[in-house]
């Protein structure tokens, strides 16, 4: 049994054919053939040269999770439910004030107003009518989602 014995798909390679080719190809190309032949090369050597000077790495491993928690372990009941009243308190007092802020923006930008010559309360009667139609529009659309079995209504457009 031979050593270089051909098989499968390297059966039909013939490096004399190969050969023979390349000196057809070589005598067809006239006076150009080193010029070719220094293109190709130059461009061979480019496309080496960019891959090897590319740097390749692996995946990055995966993060390293490190849970936080500035809770006690082993809470009761009891201290969760006094937990999450003390937490609700301080978010209604986060939006009382926050809505007494609004509130002094409001009247300042309502002042700036009347001292330019706008007419205030108008622009908002205005603006109410225009926030009731969408609030509206909302609820409607929540009724209609409702009769029709639907899970929830879709939000509305921004």
């Amino acid at each position: 049994m031979s050593l270089f014995k051909r098989s499968g798909y390297w059966k039909d390679v013939s490096p004399t054919g190969m050969v023979a080719d390349f000196v057809t190809v070589w005598k067809q190309a006239g006076q150009n053939r080193w010029r070719i032949a220094a293109v190709s090369a130059a461009c061979t050597f480019g496309v080496f040269y960019l891959m090897s000077t590319q740097e390749a790495k692996g995946p990055h491993p995966p993060p390293k999770v490190t849970y936080i928690s500035v809770l006690p372990e082993h809470r009761t009941d009891a201290e969760i439910v006094a937990s999450n009243i003390e937490a609700r308190k301080r978010k209604v007092a986060w939006a009382t004030e926050q809505a007494r802020r609004d509130k002094d923006v409001r009247e300042i930008y309502k002042t700036i107003g009347r001292m330019s010559g706008m007419d205030v309360d108008k622009i908002a009667r205005e603006a109410d009518a225009e926030q009731a139609a969408a609030e509206q529009k909302i609820r409607d659309r929540a009724e209609a989602a409702r009769r029709t079995g639907a899970a929830e209504a879709a939000p509305p457009p921004r």
